[in-house]
């Protein structure tokens, strides 16, 4: 039988799309309308971000612990968690938890070495651009990694806090992402990671001047692999190979 998957949700869009990526993804490797159990626990964002702008990162942790206690209670097997700004916080918790965590930047660096990326580019809430979330895990596979320009983390920031965990996707905000990937394009990038899990809903791999390594949906893919313990690799999902640069 395929392993329960817990997912402690942060943010509503993001979680949203990560469950909707597992249960689209699955049937492909169970069948027709099959995915394995699921069991998704939420705290408000509010309590989140409390802890957040204070800077308070073990308060984050224990709310992330939290979750984790009543996900097993359910009887999941193992967590992810759609949210890559709170992945700061997995290191000062993960040994107390009472069940293992798949590392969403670990699921994204997999793929970048699957893909031969050299140099990736970095987007994403201020909190997570300005941390060793993702710089850490891809230097550690041989990949270097390149952030915007302090001005637009502000932006970027701005756009993700303000519209896009609220479901709202504008032109204006697509242009602006389109903009700082093409500069990073410019700096000798190969991919771009779209650290925050609304950001796909926003920019496709079709609209970005850089091939994406979109967090969401690798972290659901890496999450059925785990559950199912596939013996077949999954393929990436957009090779470089396939993109003209």
């Amino acid at each position: 039988m395929a392993k329960h998957i817990g997912i402690v949700a942060c943010s509503a869009e993001g979680a949203a799309l990560c469950y909707r990526a597992l249960c689209k993804d699955a049937p492909a490797l169970m069948g027709r309308h099959a995915h394995p159990e699921i069991t998704m626990h939420s705290y408000s964002l509010a309590d989140y971000m409390e802890c957040i702008d204070r800077d308070d990162w073990n308060g984050v942790g224990q709310i992330m612990l939290s979750s984790a206690s009543k996900l097993a209670m359910t009887g999941a097997s193992f967590i992810i968690c759609p949210d890559n700004t709170i992945h700061r916080a997995l290191p000062l918790i993960e040994a107390r938890s009472p069940l293992p965590w798949l590392h969403i930047a670990e699921s994204v660096t997999r793929e970048a070495v699957a893909r031969g990326a050299r140099r990736v580019g970095i987007t994403g809430t201020r909190w997570l651009m300005e941390s060793e979330v993702y710089p850490e895990k891809l230097a550690g596979a041989g990949i270097a990694s390149l952030l915007p320009e302090p001005q637009e983390r502000e932006e970027i920031n701005r756009i993700i806090m303000d519209e896009l965990i609220r479901g709202r996707f504008t032109p204006e905000a697509l242009a602006f992402f389109q903009k700082v990937i093409a500069g990073m394009k410019t700096k000798g990038c190969d991919a771009v990671v779209l650290g925050c899990t609304e950001i796909p809903l926003l920019l496709h791999e079709e609209s970005s001047p850089l091939p994406t390594l979109d967090s969401t949906r690798l972290l659901a893919r890496a999450a059925l692999r785990y559950a199912l313990e596939a013996a077949t690799p999954v393929p990436p999902l957009h090779p470089l190979q396939s993109r003209s640069r």
